[in-house]
């Protein structure tokens, strides 16, 4: 097959190593539908690597494009072992975007990236019916009591993915002043908040805390050092919502993990509140994880609470209030877990 003419002007361009040139030349071939030639354009700027010419911007730009636009075809052939180093977010969630189950699953071959998509395209509706490696230790196919999860959408250059919780009007009241607590020590609680969080702390100029304490919800926010400030209930669906946002983001300056790795963070969190982590492996033997981890959610209650920092971009202030016994009986004591994570937007 003849290649279109302004292949001689991509040779140029990389013999020039000119990075403007190649973004006009990707944005003409997507304008095209040139998938045929924008592939060819991925490759040839992927390889100039070899001959020391740093063009991987042109490169992430052009897999981009085909994950997000391509017919299924093109698209799936961008899902390799190299591709997405550089991208904003992992492929599998683009191509996602706007491709069905259906339309991918004949074009990918088995492996972890055909699983990650097919969990993707799980969250976004699709009815996976086929058998699927589970690599995130959980269902691919979102149980009943998972909320409706927030959606990114990718376009040419970038993302959005707003908060579950913008817009949001809440009930709030003033957190009380009186703290009467005494620390829980449960570091599988704080590994799973910062395992959520972690492009946000390593990637960015985040942090995060936790803490877990015998008392109430606001005892544990005052054991943050909260002081001051205010508390609102939210309900389950939209914790689980929040919690998997925040996995799935890469905060102000990280690489976005995508909304199967989010979810699965929301899992893990859930297991820690729950203490539920050293028996994880022997529920999924059993089948009743799934049960277990909803559990959890449901019989938990939520908060947000809100100690006045409006400029965190990224942010996750929530409690939880469990019982570690029947919480009818009269010796039931009530558990207090407290959650903030924060990544502002400059590093200065």
């Amino acid at each position: 097959m003849d290649h279109p003419v302004d292949d001689d002007e991509l040779d140029r361009s990389i013999a020039r190593a000119d990075l403007d040139d190649l973004v006009r030349l990707v944005d003409t071939r997507t304008s095209q539908r040139d998938w045929e030639g924008l592939f060819r354009l991925r490759q040839r700027a992927r390889s100039a690597i070899l001959t020391g010419r740093q063009l991987w911007p042109a490169a992430t730009l052009a897999e981009h494009r085909l994950a997000l636009y391509a017919d299924a075809t093109w698209a799936s052939r961008v899902l390799d072992e190299e591709s997405g180093r550089f991208a904003i977010g992992p492929l599998t969630e683009v191509i996602a975007q706007n491709h069905t189950w259906s339309e991918l699953s004949p074009h990918l071959p088995d492996g972890p990236r055909r699983a990650f998509v097919a969990y993707e395209r799980a969250i976004l509706g699709d009815d996976i019916a086929e058998a699927i490696d589970e690599v995130l230790d959980i269902p691919v196919q979102p149980t009943d009591w998972e909320p409706t999860y927030a959606r990114a959408r990718y376009h040419d250059f970038g993302i959005e993915a707003p908060s579950p919780l913008d817009g949001l009007n809440l009930d709030w009241r003033e957190i009380d002043e009186v703290a009467d607590f005494e620390h829980v020590d449960d570091p599988w609680v704080d590994r799973a908040l910062h395992d959520l969080v972690e492009p946000w702390t390593t990637s960015s100029n985040g942090r995060a805390e936790s803490v877990v304490v015998a008392g109430a919800i606001d005892d544990a926010i005052h054991a943050l050092g909260v002081r001051r400030g205010r508390v609102a209930p939210i309900d389950a669906s939209l914790a689980m919502a929040w919690l998997a946002w925040c996995g799935a983001s890469g905060g102000a300056h990280g690489r976005r993990r995508g909304a199967a790795t989010g979810r699965f963070g929301a899992w893990w969190m859930l297991a820690a509140i729950g203490g539920l982590t050293d028996e994880w492996d022997e529920l999924r033997e059993t089948g009743d994880l799934h049960d277990e981890i909803g559990s959890v959610l449901v019989n938990t209650q939520w908060w947000c609470f809100d100690d006045g920092d409006r400029s965190a971009a990224y942010q996750l202030s929530l409690a939880a209030s469990v019982y570690d016994d029947d919480p009818e009986s009269e010796s039931a004591t009530p558990i207090g877990v407290a959650l903030l994570a924060r990544d502002h937007p400059s590093l200065g």
